[in-house]
């Protein structure tokens, strides 16, 4: 059974002149989008998991159910496989070369230098504020945030833009963290109903119920610190798919031919690793079962406030995984398919059930999406385009052709969450093209990636070296085309590749 009721026709084809007025112009209000900024804007519940990797969607119901109220992205990527640059795009719409988050700290990453560049003041939340939205932020923020931090202030720090703040700072373990409650921190132990998922669907709920029952329209990011390491699931879910094993794709203790120096060492992984990543994939479904119970209780509260049909819901991740694939135990940062590409999926008002979109689309294209949806303008310096054509149905014959993925490395912190060791996978600072065909890599030392996803679907064999020269002068200018862009314009521009 749907939990998203079907409203009279005559109603549903209001919501969809709706969205053909928001789409009539991503950005700038031009009349139709005016006219529809009288009509009752909607909702948006969006739940960002980390580390969420697409062979765990199978073991998450309560999204194929959302897949088939709404709409997949096939092409969804990331601008960078590791969590604070990720988010960072998500937050604002931009590249990492915008924001200047390439890292979970130091001097170029993390919540410092998020917040140092000013990027704080210009996110989705701080938009939709200024429109009259109610804000929640749960969960995961940025790496760097603890929650008992003022930032020279009074209080605990609250970012600008959030009506409703309850953020933890480590809380990948699951149990026994803080929580800063909009200004108040809070512990929460180890009893089961502790259990950092289920208190935010709580939270979350809670929102919901608040402010349909004050007809405020609302934007709600829950941020879940599940599925990531040490992959902690709740009590309940401790004995869950028993036996359970982590996939053997083609890439699984595969090296492929000519890879990078960074992975051209790795050896076979050893049974005792092979083991391991069993155990890890085994804990990572069990971990995401509360998930998914969270996205039932949501939409369930919804569908009781009286505003599932206004509410456009959102399921992403800020990066993949690799478990065993290309000799590498566990980890992400790679350019592979396995840590950039991730699910995106959506349902609401005018959405196509059961749809698919195979369009090049990135976490960048989130915050102007929210935007529009809530009948917003988008500054011109964001880098990304807004979904809400696509979300219609609307055919976009010339939608971009490449995305960007950004990454500098290796990361050799040690109080990082995400640090990995060669191992596990941490390559040096590189770039990346990822078009619908083929995947094209270049690292700072001069080693070059290209892999033809069409052929070679795992990517298994790099054939950047068989290229001719006319084409890896072509790639690299296109890549530096987009490395190089700074607005709105301009990277809708550089991301029509014809190399």
């Amino acid at each position: 059974m749907r939990l998203f009721r079907r409203r009279p026709r005559v109603l549903l084809a209001a919501a969809t002149a709706l969205l053909a007025a928001v789409a009539s112009s991503a950005w700038s209000a031009a009349p139709g989008a005016r006219a529809a900024a009288a009509a009752p804007p909607p909702n948006i519940v969006f739940i960002l998991t980390d580390d969420l990797s697409w062979n765990l969607i199978q073991y998450l119901p309560q999204v194929q159910l959302l897949q088939h109220d709404g709409v997949t992205f096939t092409n969804y990527t990331v601008t960078d496989s590791l969590c604070c640059p990720s988010r960072s795009s998500i937050f604002t719409g931009k590249f990492p070369h915008d924001t200047g988050v390439f890292t979970n700290g130091g001097t170029d990453g993390g919540f410092g230098v998020f917040k140092g560049r000013g990027n704080e003041e210009r996110t989705y939340a701080t938009a939709l504020q200024a429109r009259g939205y109610a804000t929640a932020m749960m969960g995961k923020y940025l790496n760097g945030y603890l929650p008992a931090d003022t930032q020279g202030g009074s209080l605990p720090y609250v970012p600008p833009g959030w009506s409703e703040w309850d953020v933890a700072g480590n809380g990948y373990a699951e149990y026994n963290y803080d929580l800063n409650e909009n200004h108040a921190v809070v512990h929460y132990g180890s009893a089961p109903a502790d259990y950092l998922t289920n208190v935010l669907a709580g939270k979350g709920s809670a929102f919901i119920q608040r402010n349909a029952a004050a007809s405020k329209p609302f934007v709600l990011e829950i941020a879940t610190f599940a599925p990531h390491a040490p992959f902690t699931p709740a009590k309940q879910d401790l004995d869950a798919f028993p036996g359970l094993t982590a996939p053997r794709s083609p890439a699984f203790n595969t090296l492929p031919a000519g890879a990078p120096g960074w992975l051209a060492g790795a050896d076979p992984l050893t049974a005792a690793e092979k083991t391991k990543i069993d155990t890890d994939f085994r804990k990572r479904a069990q971990s995401v079962q509360a998930v998914d119970r969270m996205i039932a209780k949501l939409r369930t509260t919804l569908t009781n406030s009286g505003v599932a049909d206004d509410t456009y819901f959102v399921f992403s991740s800020d990066n993949g995984f690799h478990l065993g694939e290309y000799r590498l135990p566990q980890g992400k940062q790679t350019a592979f398919d396995t840590d950039v590409r991730v699910p995106l999926v959506i349902a609401g008002p005018g959405v196509p059930a059961g749809s698919t979109r195979a369009e090049i689309v990135q976490n960048i294209d989130l915050a102007p999406t929210f935007q529009r949806l809530a009948g917003g303008i988008v500054a011109s310096d964001v880098n990304g385009r807004s979904l809400v054509p696509l979300l219609q149905g609307q055919p976009a014959a010339n939608w971009r052709t490449a995305s960007l993925i950004e990454h500098h490395g290796p990361n050799a912190a040690a109080d990082d969450p995400d640090a990995q060791t060669a191992r596990n996978g941490n390559p040096t600072t590189y770039e990346a093209l990822r078009t619908a065909t083929y995947t094209y890599v270049e690292y700072t030392n001069g080693e070059r990636e290209y892999y033809d996803r069409v052929a070679d679907p795992f990517q298994l064999n790099n054939i950047a070296a068989q290229l001719s020269a006319s084409r890896r002068a072509a790639l690299h200018a296109a890549l530096q085309q987009l490395r190089d862009c700074h607005t709105h314009e301009s990277c809708w521009t550089a991301g029509h590749v014809t190399a």
